[in-house]
């Protein structure tokens, strides 16, 4: 049951954090939950710029 619950976390979730990770944005260089939650979704963007920059838009 763990196993199933573990593959499930890996294939939606934990490869972002590690992307992030990788890519050094694994520490927030600003303080308060605004600043924060501004940061992270900056660095959601570019996560996401990078996945369609590698795969394509799929609407083409």
């Amino acid at each position: 049951m763990g196993k199933l619950i573990y593959d499930k976390r890996v294939g939606t979730v934990e490869p972002v954090f590690g992307n992030h990770r990788n890519h050094g944005r694994d520490r927030f260089t600003l303080r308060g939950q605004d600043k924060v939650n501004t940061q992270w979704l900056l660095y959601s963007i570019v996560h996401n710029m990078g996945k369609i920059h590698c795969y394509g838009d799929g609407f083409t």
